[in-house]
């Protein structure tokens, strides 16, 4: 059981049944009355982030939330295919849950799945991912404008803007949060 003062940014906790994920929460001490805990959660099932208040003291169950290590196999266009590392289970992770990760997902790599009663709720990436240049314009020699970028699409069918020098073949780093390009590899 998870006390309020146990509540922190990224803490997991079960309200009404779901699994949720705080993400925010401060201690608030009216001038009368009793302290308080404002927090903004989001529902894993459901997606919804909702803001409620909660007395100090009250205890919260922890969700049965479960971390596997699974290796991506493929993309089945409503879904994406991946194979539990211990058991060689393969499951069918949908589109919706993943969302915009799945241009991120290289073919035989490891990935952390979030399970919570034996369903995917989440998919963890890295930081960055290094991903090869399969298709862009060429650059123009003198072309050389300060900050100047083109469009260069992926291997995993992801389109990122990458600075002029950037040709075919390369493989570049880039950040899975903004989906920004951060450097050659």
């Amino acid at each position: 059981m998870l006390a309020t003062s146990d509540f922190k940014k990224g803490r997991k906790i079960e309200i009404d049944g779901a699994p949720c994920e705080i993400l925010e929460c401060s201690h608030y001490k009216p001038g009368k009355g009793g302290a308080f805990m404002r927090t903004k959660y989001r529902n894993l099932i459901t997606g919804a982030v909702v803001e409620q208040n909660f007395r100090s003291g009250i205890k919260f169950p922890r969700p049965d939330l479960e971390v596997r290590e699974m290796q991506y196999l493929y993309n089945e266009g409503d879904g994406y295919a991946f194979m539990d590392m211990t058991t060689y289970e393969q499951i069918s992770i949908p589109n919706n849950i993943i969302g915009d990760k799945g241009g991120f997902l290289k073919e035989a790599q490891a990935y952390k799945v979030m399970l919570y009663e034996g369903r995917p709720l989440d998919i963890e990436l890295s930081g960055s991912v290094v991903l090869e240049v399969t298709m862009t314009d060429p650059g123009i020699k003198g072309d050389t404008v300060t900050g100047a970028s083109k469009p260069a699409t992926l291997e995993t069918g992801l389109v990122v803007n990458v600075p002029l020098f950037v040709e075919i073949g390369t493989k570049i780093k880039v950040n899975t949060e903004t989906g920004e390009y951060l450097g050659r590899e």
